[in-house]
């Protein structure tokens, strides 16, 4: 059976025997240079679009992350065919066809062999047991066993992963964030020891364990023990220990997938294989065999086969070019690696051993901190030939594109951590690769700065997105983007464009500066911040900001002084505007603790004024169809009951939500509920660059859900882990581990820190996992501020905070204490007692809705002028 469609005889014919990065990059590179008078179809093995394996991590902890590479948009290109589920299972080289596992049989005129690697196997019995990190459906696995493990024991899953390289240590790091307990098992005697030395080794050991990974190098395991059920308990070690485990993952290298160039038992090859297996292939990745091409993991040049993306990459292009009858040729495997694990910092490149004959290694170690930086250069002191980074690689991406280049400054000046200051400013070559997994250089990425030639009227870029899509430089690994940010910004100004951080046209300076500037000089106005340092009368950006600076300064209440007109519609109205024109109110419910009686208060005030109620997801209760002049009635009847604002309406802290912890739950270890309550009440009324929610889980098994909150508490049975910048929204991520093992005191002054820390330095509208990405260092520099108090801020951060504290005031109250604030609560500015009769509701599922513009020339209107009850009959009226 054919498997193409029909294919015009005046098209050379492609296929493409995989369906990983290797083979995406190979279609794309095709699709850029022309595809005119060529038909590739892509045959991939599993059902899914190609994905980015080298962020297999995110979707570990996050499994609705999308590592779709690239835009979609080139499949539906009619010479590009691409087929999911269906694998490549043999090749007849004689007659030019490659049979398929669904049965079919495709010609080709060129045969490209993209079929990757498998992780290799565990030489020793239990194997079939482990896990193994590699695709999607192995890190979904992973994920949900965890998760179910969790479940069924009634405590946190213990995992253990056997080989702590790159993936090994991925996949363990993951697993914590899951809430398991995990170990990794290294038969050296240090991590990663196939790209670090035994200093950066030793000291990535310290910082691994730091953040709740245990340890085990210099001994190998002999079995994975399971019971009479098939359930793993634990690891047998070579040295007689048994190391308890619920899951072992194994992740001890890779092996490539070769299997279609091998001939049957018996029979010769016709193609030839390397050594420790992969095709050979010559320096343009062409096999021994015409007309078949291999790249990447399964192609062995130089008798090796590597598993990273950058070389993958490097093929993919040579063999595209190769095909359009271009000269390209393969230079080499590119070694250069870079840990993607939350919070410790590693980058190992180039002759990182100092094999190079006469290569000096200049070193700065301080195991006590985990630190440990290393250039290598020729025995001159000149020429950079690799380097090692561990807990500081600030100085990796200034250094990486210098390989094989003079440096322009002495060696020692980039070991950062020495205390030196920063790594000196490197202007780099135009032919040196900035990107080295998509081999971009950084004259490419001047020409895109300038006026790119491949843009749209030749239009100069100058947005790191656009500088990014339009180059590639950045979008895979994502290690350069802050030396592709730094030479963006330098290319601009060269060109007197100033790289603006104003923030609106009337303040030149920063929300940071503005933020500092108003707090040193004890400004409270808006009037006065003006006058100092803006123009103009100001505008619907930076009016909100500055009363949001102010508030979160002096905890005074938001529409006095003046500041109620410099707030957005809700913050005026204390309360969330709806589509109709009508207001929700949301009371605090702090923690989601609520007493029957207090539910009967909010019962009898939604049946009072006709609201519809809704359970938030935030353990709340929203009450909706509020009129404006209604508010004050409403709160007046809630505050007089207890209750106070919950600031749904504000850029502020909203919900801490907690399961029931240690209380009632027979899996809780901690009383979660009244963390929660003391949380949420310590930090209402906080106002914050953007809305702040937090979680409080009272064991691992996550109920609150806490790791997807700005700051979420998780307990353990020796006190609590916290967790810092999550989010839901457009663009959720998880909340990353800062400490773990707190006791009640350390952790409120943590969250005290890291909020206040927030607050002053966030830009207008930006969530903490955005401010945490986009700071210098990252989580690092935050777990620096915030724990290790490294800029020796943290007294002044928790006064700020303890002000806040002392001056909290509740907005409802404070606005029913004054007959001049009630005169903002009216519909109509000049006719203060008429209604806004344009408001009108439909009854729906026993409660109601705004009508739509066509129901609301229907009778079957409820008027908002006349309170809605419960009972509607069918005019909409109250029985």
């Amino acid at each position: 059976m054919t498997g193409h469609t029909s294919i015009p005889d005046n098209q050379r014919r492609i296929v493409v025997a995989g369906g990983g990065p290797a083979a995406h990059r190979f279609a794309d590179a095709m699709h850029t240079r022309g595809l005119e008078g060529w038909h590739v179809t892509v045959l991939a093995e599993e059902a899914h679009l190609p994905y980015d394996r080298v962020a297999l991590s995110k979707a570990l902890t996050q499994m609705d992350h999308d590592l779709t590479l690239g835009d979609t948009s080139m499949w539906d290109h009619a010479s590009l065919d691409l087929r999911t589920g269906e694998r490549v299972t043999k090749i007849n080289t004689g007659e030019k066809t490659v049979e398929t596992s669904a049965g079919n049989s495709y010609a080709y005129d060129h045969l490209v062999v993209a079929t990757g690697s498998d992780a290799a196997q565990l030489p020793f019995p239990g194997s079939e047991l482990a896990h193994v990190y590699r695709t999607l459906e192995d890190v979904w696995g992973i994920n949900k066993a965890v998760a179910e493990l969790s479940e069924r024991l009634g405590r946190p899953a213990k995992t253990v992963t056997i080989g702590g390289g790159l993936l090994g240590l991925e996949a363990a790091a993951g697993t914590v964030e899951l809430g398991a307990e995990a170990a990794v098992i290294n038969g050296s005697r240090w991590l990663m020891n196939a790209q670090l030395d035994e200093g950066a080794g030793q000291a990535l050991g310290r910082l691994v364990t730091a953040k709740g990974l245990e340890v085990l190098t210099g001994t190998y395991p002999a079995e994975v023990l399971s019971d009479d059920d098939g359930q793993v308990t634990g690891v047998l070690m070579k040295d007689g220990r048994t190391i308890p485990a619920d899951m072992v993952i194994a992740s001890i290298g890779i092996r490539p997938r070769d299997e279609l160039f091998r001939a049957p038992e018996g029979e010769v090859s016709v193609f030839e294989l390397g050594e420790k297996g992969g095709v050979v292939i010559n320096d343009h990745c062409a096999t021994s065999v015409p007309g078949v091409w291999a790249i990447g993991e399964v192609a062995n040049f130089g008798g090796m086969c590597l598993g990273l993306v950058a070389p993958a990459n490097t093929m993919a292009e040579i063999v595209a070019d190769r095909l359009h009858g271009g000269q390209a040729t393969f230079p080499g495997f590119d070694t250069a690696t870079k840990l993607k694990l939350s919070g410790v910092d590693v980058a190992s490149f180039g002759d990182a051993f100092a094999k190079t004959e006469h290569a000096l290694e200049i070193v700065y170690a301080d195991p006590a901190r985990g630190v440990y930086q290393k250039i290598v250069t020729t025995d001159d002191a000149k020429t950079l030939l690799g380097g090692i980074f561990v807990g500081d690689a600030t100085p990796y991406m200034s250094l990486r594109p210098l390989l094989g280049r003079e440096l322009p400054a002495e060696p020692g000046a980039y070991l950062t951590a020495a205390g030196g200051g920063d790594a000196p400013e490197t202007e780099l070559p135009d032919d040196a690769i900035l990107c080295s997994c998509n081999n971009v250089a950084a004259g490419s990425i001047r020409d895109a700065i300038n006026g790119c030639g491949s843009c749209e009227g030749n239009a100069p870029v100058q947005e790191l997105g656009e500088l990014k899509t339009c180059t590639r430089a950045g979008t895979q690994c994502g290690s350069c983007v802050p030396m592709l940010k730094k030479l963006l910004e330098g290319e601009l100004k060269k060109s007197g464009i100033e790289v603006s951080k104003a923030l609106c046209e009337h303040f030149a300076l920063s929300r940071q500066e503005l933020f500092d500037a108003i707090r040193v000089l004890e400004l409270d106005s808006f009037e006065e911040i003006l006058a100092k340092y803006g123009t103009g009368a100001g505008c619907d950006i930076c009016k909100p900001t500055i009363a949001s600076i102010l508030a979160s300064q002096n905890s005074e209440y938001v529409l006095g002084a003046g500041r109620g007109t410099l707030q957005d519609t809700n913050d005026r109205a204390l309360a969330n505007m709806q589509k109709d024109g009508t207001y929700s109110v949301v009371p605090r419910i702090a923690g989601g603790e609520i007493t029957p009686k207090g539910l009967g208060v909010i019962a009898a005030v939604a049946e009072k004024y006709g609201l519809y109620t809704k359970i938030t997801g935030g353990q709340r209760i929203d009450m909706f169809g509020a009129r404006l002049e209604q508010l004050p009635e409403i709160w007046k009847e809630l505050v007089d009951a207890g209750f106070e604002s919950g600031q749904a309406y504000g850029k502020s802290l909203r919900t801490v939500k907690s399961c029931v912890g240690s209380t009632w739950c027979r899996f809780g270890v901690q009383d979660s509920v009244a963390m929660a309550i003391n949380l949420e009440l310590r930090y209402r009324g906080l106002r914050s660059p953007h809305k702040l929610k937090m979680g409080v889980s009272g064991c691992a098994r996550e109920c609150a859900e806490a790791r997807g909150k700005d700051v979420g508490v998780i307990a353990t049975d020796k006190g609590w882990n916290l967790y810092v910048g999550g989010n839901g929204g457009f663009q959720p991520a998880h909340a990353q581990l800062l400490a773990q093992d707190l006791d009640d005191d350390t952790l409120i002054a943590y969250i005290d820190r890291y909020l206040m820390y927030y607050i002053r330095t966030a830009d207008r509208l930006q969530r903490t996992a955005r401010w945490q990405e986009e700071l210098d260092g990252g989580l690092q520099h935050v777990q620096d501020v915030v724990v290790n108090d490294s800029l020796g801020i943290a007294a002044d951060l928790e006064a700020a905070m303890a002000r806040h504290i002392d001056t909290y005031q509740d907005e409802w109250a404070e606005t029913l204490k004054d007959p001049e604030r009630l005169r903002r609560f009216r519909s109509f500015v000049n006719a203060p007692d008429q209604k806004d009769d344009a408001i009108a509701f439909v009854p729906e599922r026993g409660q109601i809705r705004p009508a739509t513009q066509e129901e609301k020339g229907s009778v079957l209107i409820s008027s908002a002028s006349i309170p809605v009850r419960s009972g509607l009959d069918s005019a909409g009226e109250g029985k």
